[in-house]
């Protein structure tokens, strides 16, 4: 494949050009000439940008993926960083699915509104005191309440 110009690796990236240019500037990436007044780069930065993308979505700032890229464009991954952001990924996960859970189930809830519900109000609690992620309420199946159905 041949190089490609600023234009062209931003096309088949979505990458906006500005990041490319800032990319470039962190360090992350390495253009190897200009055609004109437009970058040239290798066609292998397009695997580095999708490291970079992957990386970004696992929520790695931008200074911890430059440690993690050497130069010559191979990744040096330090497997304990790696392990410990799964670890905060699997938190982070735990937290959100709690809180859809909640959501949902005031949303579908037969009390007349949902802080009438002990089972919301235990998940309100838990957040309040930030423990709605290592205390997960269950699986929020409507409980028995003592007081009017809402109307649909």
């Amino acid at each position: 494949m041949k190089d490609m110009d600023i234009a062209e690796v931003s096309r088949c990236t979505g990458v906006p050009a500005s990041k490319l240019r800032y990319y470039e500037e962190k360090g992350l990436i390495a253009s190897i000439g200009r055609r004109g007044l437009r970058r040239l780069f290798d066609p292998a930065v397009l695997e580095r940008l999708a490291l970079i993308a992957l990386g970004r979505a696992g929520g790695f700032a931008l200074d911890e993926i430059s440690a993690m890229l050497m130069p010559d464009g191979l990744p040096k991954m330090d497997r304990e960083r790696l392990d410990a952001k799964a670890d905060e990924l699997d938190r982070t996960i735990q937290r959100l699915t709690a809180i859809r859970e909640a959501l949902r189930h005031a949303a579908r809830c037969p009390a007349a509104r949902p802080m009438e519900c002990p089972t919301f109000r235990r998940a309100v609690r838990l957040a309040g005191a930030g423990r709605l992620e290592v205390a997960p309420i269950g699986s929020f199946k409507a409980e028995a309440v003592s007081v009017t159905r809402r109307r649909r």
